[in-house]
């Protein structure tokens, strides 16, 4: 039995077999380019205490950014807004508030769905 040629033979496959993508695997999507139900799914992910950067990198920029101040020695509330278009027109909309711990260190606090 000859194993040079099988070696050979293996040793040139093995290149293309490890750039393969696996079976099932889906494309993945920008945050801003989410429809309503996979912002949903991603949306279940969130927990109190993320970060800003981690929000971003979950759902991508925000439609719209507030401040809501609380008095003078508080930082007060940074409440960001997305809006998908949903099923049959019905648009789904989803505002997450953060809380400041240390001067421009914004964390998750609550989040809540509207237009349901």
């Amino acid at each position: 039995m000859k194993p040079f040629p099988t070696l050979v033979f293996l040793a040139a496959l093995f290149p293309s077999l490890a750039c393969a993508a696996p079976a099932g695997a889906e494309a993945s999507r920008s945050p801003e380019n989410l429809n309503l139900a996979q912002a949903e799914r991603q949306a279940a992910d969130l927990k109190q205490g993320m970060s800003i950067e981690d929000v971003q990198a979950l759902l991508g920029k925000p439609r719209r950014t507030a401040l809501k101040s609380s008095g003078a020695s508080a930082p007060g509330t940074l409440q960001w807004t997305y809006n998908w278009a949903g099923a049959l027109s019905t648009p789904g909309s989803l505002r997450i508030d953060f809380v400041s711990k240390t001067p421009n260190a914004w964390y998750v606090n609550s989040w809540e769905w509207s237009n349901y």
